[in-house]
């Protein structure tokens, strides 16, 4: 009755489960370098997150306590922030996704971006050096509340100089990991 751990056992929530968090004392960055077997290991998790340890070590030639050792290590490191699902937008019912841009006022980072992460529809955000400040992916139901979050709520917030929006086409994920 032996059933294989996997790796997104450490935190059995369920769909969009995050591993545990690193500790926050922690420089940021990996506690040792990463070898070959880790970005293997990282690269077969990236491409199925849902894989088991079992499966794991067999992919990548090593015993399955040592992949066990080792995903528990980039966990608890940091490396691995979590196991998700991927959801394509479209067929969930955001058909119009834009790249916002802001330039916002300095020093108000930390304010800006906490409004941000409460924002509905707002699946990224990051803070950026060059001619914006924070660029932020927009994931809406259509046009309209793309405009709405843009114009009214995004522009609404204190520190918030302009905004400039960029509607998305197409896209696609890059075939290699940068694992290898």
């Amino acid at each position: 009755m032996s059933q294989e751990p996997r790796p997104e056992a450490a935190n059995p929530a369920g769909a969009g489960r995050s591993a545990r968090p690193p500790d926050p004392g922690r420089p940021v960055g990996p506690a040792r370098p990463l070898d070959e077997v880790d970005r293997r290991i990282l690269d077969a998790l990236v491409r199925d997150g849902r894989t088991s340890i079992r499966t794991l070590a067999e992919r990548i030639h090593i015993s399955r306590t040592n992949a066990y050792a080792r995903v528990e290590r980039l966990i608890a490191d940091g490396v691995i922030t979590g196991f998700r699902a991927r959801i394509a937008p479209e067929p969930a019912g955001l058909m119009t996704s834009a790249y916002v841009s802001l330039t916002i006022e300095q020093n108000t980072w930390r304010e800006v971006s906490a409004r941000l992460a409460r924002m509905r529809y707002i699946e990224h955000a990051a803070l950026l050096g060059g001619d914006h400040d924070v660029l932020a992916l927009v994931r809406a139901p259509d046009n309209a509340a793309l405009r709405d979050l843009v114009l009214n709520q995004v522009q609404g917030i204190p520190g918030v100089l302009s905004t400039r929006t960029w509607l998305v086409f197409e896209e696609f994920d890059g075939v290699e990991t940068p694992w290898p």
